[in-house]
């Protein structure tokens, strides 16, 4: 047998460089790049090998999290068949990874991190930043990534590493499987040689499938939907990531059955298409919320149903409803006690289509859910407009988005942001809205904009983030400048954490804790990190920042002072966030009444359809 000796590090990376994804006959590099940050963990194994090997593209960036952040963005803008490799060193380079890690996981996204570890033989314990476990010497910090991810393994002897890799990419290619995948790295077993198989390093073809349903769920899914009276769609992620948006439109044209979108499924249909009611759930439009309520059939695509989607389980309130899941994850199909139909998105939506061939439902909940559209978009107008005094992030959002062409991407994740974002963007392109909500990570908008710029830098990524999560993690606009890609980026200065200020005001604790009692320039931040950063102080002067950035030469950082109680409204929907039972607060008395009221209307578990 031909062999190569290599250090475990230089097998790794030879190995990473010769991957490739294919889908529907297209082929692409699986790795398209690295990030990393060295220390004593990582620069004489992953460092060396990465510099001998010259054939990955390196990137610095400036925060372990920010760059598994990089990552996650990027494989979901590329529908999760491409991604980007992190490595640290060990101890708080790597720990700093595992929010990430766990951000992929949950948002079922592909990122594969390589942390450093301490030294395997145990010569020298403790190490510099060893976590010493008494009766378990074999633990390290890096165990922290096991809940966190799809795939862990500590590489301890250099052999071990070829089945391991192989096991790590199949998960990263498997769109059921997905997430995080970490192989921990023992610093000296990284620089130990070992004479490994030469096919090791051979390009390999990873080929992602598209599942079928099964014919028997496929005639009873139909049995379903032709005996309901107003089935509603519910788009998720999957349906985005699987390209399925043409199949879907086909589908409701075909059909009639209206549309209502989460937050990953976002820009499934186009925001005026007849039969697109919007956002569904917490953050819903009110059009969307109503259909859902009064449905007797709901089919979930490619969702998660999170308590969001279903506003804590009480969104949908008709006594007979049956749930029809098309997910490629049977854990996900199974949910809400659905008919699990487990196959691809793409695929299950073009079965259904023929399936229902001649079907369409009753014209009058077309064109209710047609009326709903345009009742919404001038609801949209109304908020975009600006008002008196200072601009509410309603009037923020507008510009922006009035700004923005049909493919431009806008960037965001945690706070209120992403609730109005969800009810207000108006989606023209199935890439063009990419906000992270199943973790709602702050910090992570600025670090997803430049992953989504590196995935697509012909579009213009438009980050939108509050002043909470910006100087929480704004760091990898250093990176943008680095590696020109430009950025435009909008920092709402409402001078604190409003989103859980405006939570806590409802549930009778008037924002306690979460207002900043100084000012901080942000304007000067933005600048200190080498952007162009200018204040806007009315939707004209964010008009003119906007059209300037869009020609800088680097990354724009925009400043817009808000109202800090700017949000925009609840529409027929709710949220489960307990009250405390007791309290001498009246406030708190009264939102607790009101909370266990609202509870009544939770539906715990659906009818199982066997």
């Amino acid at each position: 047998m031909t062999t190569r000796r290599l250090t475990m590090a230089q097998a790794l990376v030879a190995y990473l460089a010769v991957q490739k994804v294919e889908r529907d006959g297209v082929e692409a590099p699986l790795i398209e790049g690295v990030l990393g940050i060295f220390g004593h963990g990582n620069v004489a194994g992953v460092g060396q090998a990465l510099q001998q090997h010259g054939g990955l593209r390196f990137i610095v960036p400036r925060n372990e999290q920010a760059m598994v952040h990089t990552a996650a963005a990027f494989a979901r803008h590329r529908n999760r068949l491409q991604t980007l490799a992190c490595t640290s060193s060990i101890g708080p380079g790597a720990t700093n990874m595992v929010t990430g890690a766990a951000l992929a996981t949950i948002n079922r996204l592909p990122v594969l991190l390589l942390p450093g570890d301490v030294f395997a033989s145990r010569r020298v314990d403790p190490v510099l930043q060893q976590l010493e476990q008494p009766g378990a010497p074999d633990v390290s910090v890096n165990d922290a990534f096991r809940p966190v991810s799809r795939f862990f393994d500590r590489i301890n002897r250099a052999d071990q590493l070829p089945a391991s890799l192989l096991e790590a990419t199949r998960v990263l290619t498997d769109p059921a499987e997905t997430g995080a995948v970490v192989l921990a790295l023992p610093q000296d077993v990284q620089a130990e040689a070992c004479d490994y198989p030469a096919r090791l390093f051979e390009p390999r073809v990873w080929r992602v499938p598209r599942p079928a349903p099964d014919a028997g769920v496929l005639r009873r899914a139909v049995e379903l939907i032709g005996a309901a009276r107003r089935p509603l769609i519910v788009a998720g992620g999957g349906v985005i990531y699987s390209d399925a948006t043409a199949a879907l439109i086909e589908l409701v044209d075909a059909t009639g059955i209206p549309v209502a979108e989460t937050q990953a499924g976002k820009g499934s249909l186009p925001y005026d298409h007849p039969c697109a009611l919007g956002a569904v759930g917490v953050t819903g439009t009110r059009g969307a919320n109503v259909m859902a309520r009064d449905a007797d059939l709901v089919i979930a695509v490619g969702t998660r149903l999170s308590d969001f989607t279903t506003a804590s389980r009480t969104v949908f309130q008709h006594p007979e409803l049956r749930i029809v899941a098309l997910n490629v994850t049977a854990f996900d199909a199974h949910k809400l006690g659905a008919l699990p139909l487990v196959c691809d998105a793409r695929v299950g939506l073009e079965a259904l289509l023929g399936a229902l061939a001649g079907y369409r439902v009753d014209p009058a909940l077309t064109g209710a859910a047609a009326a709903h559209n345009r009742e919404w978009d001038a609801e949209v107008a109304r908020i975009y407009a600006p008002g008196e005094g200072e601009l509410t992030q309603g009037a923020v959002i507008g510009a922006v988005n009035t700004f923005a062409q049909p493919r431009d991407v806008v960037v965001c994740a945690a706070g209120s942001l992403p609730g109005d974002l969800h009810k207000l963007w108006r989606t023209r392109d199935a890439k063009g809205y990419h906000v992270e909500y199943g973790y709602s990570c702050m910090g992570y908008e600025v670090a997803g904009g430049l992953g989504v710029k590196l995935a697509d830098p012909d579009r213009e990524v438009l980050v939108m983030v509050g002043d909470g999560s910006w100087l929480m993690m704004s760091s990898e606009i250093s990176t943008s400048i680095q590696e020109h890609l430009r950025l435009i980026v909008v920092v709402i200065d409402n001078r604190g954490f409003a989103s859980i200020g405006s939570l806590s005001r409802s549930l009778g604790s008037d924002g306690f804790g979460t207002a900043y009692p100084v000012d901080v320039d942000l304007v000067a931040n933005a600048r200190s990190l080498g952007a162009i950063a200018v204040p806007a102080a009315s939707q004209s002067e964010l008009a003119d920042a906007l059209e300037r950035a869009r020609t800088a030469d680097r990354t724009t950082v925009i400043v817009v002072r808000c109202e800090r109680t700017g949000a925009s409204g609840s529409y027929e929907s709710w949220w489960d966030v307990p009250v405390a039972e007791t309290s001498s607060m009246p406030a708190v008395q009264e939102a607790r009444r009101a909370y266990e009221q609202a509870r009544e209307r939770q539906r715990v578990l659906l009818e199982s359809d066997g």
